[in-house]
């Protein structure tokens, strides 16, 4: 071969992988979109269904520390993994997650959360309750919404 026939293959080889380089970020931007949604939507299960067996009263309503009386929420992500005790003579434990769920963007275990009495885009929580969780994350999406917006 010859030194021009090298350069050619060479530059087709650069353009090739210049093309590549950025769909490959994008699908891997897309994966942990995917994923950050997953998770938000498991945690917000969690949260609902441990609403509806304080309605319902399944959890025992003495377990103050890990529900706040009013509203019936969690008072924090770990309630829903450490659980609340059901009422009646079992006592036995409901839990609604293994863990807390690991923000795929920022990797870190830490979310936002929103009261039952907050607005809905608000930042700063009561404190008194999780009604909604977010991510901290500050980048915005492919389609241009912010990730602490979902």
């Amino acid at each position: 071969m010859t030194l021009l026939e090298l350069l050619v293959t060479a530059s087709m080889i650069l353009v090739i992988a210049s093309v590549a380089m950025p769909l490959s970020r994008m699908s891997e931007r897309r994966a942990k979109e995917i994923e950050l949604r997953q998770v938000l939507r498991e945690m917000r299960t969690a949260i609902d269904r441990f609403k509806i067996d304080w309605d319902n009263q399944r959890i025992s309503h003495s377990a103050s520390d890990t529900a706040n009386v009013e509203t019936g929420y969690p008072l924090d992500l770990d309630a829903l993994v450490k659980g609340a005790p059901s009422k009646g003579p079992s006592q036995k434990i409901l839990r609604y997650l293994r863990r807390v769920p690991i923000d795929p963007l920022t990797r870190s275990p830490e979310w936002g959360t929103r009261c039952y009495e907050d607005e809905s885009d608000s930042s700063i929580s009561c404190g008194r309750d999780v009604y909604d969780v977010y991510s901290l994350s500050e980048e915005s999406a492919l389609d241009g919404t912010k990730y602490r917006d979902w």
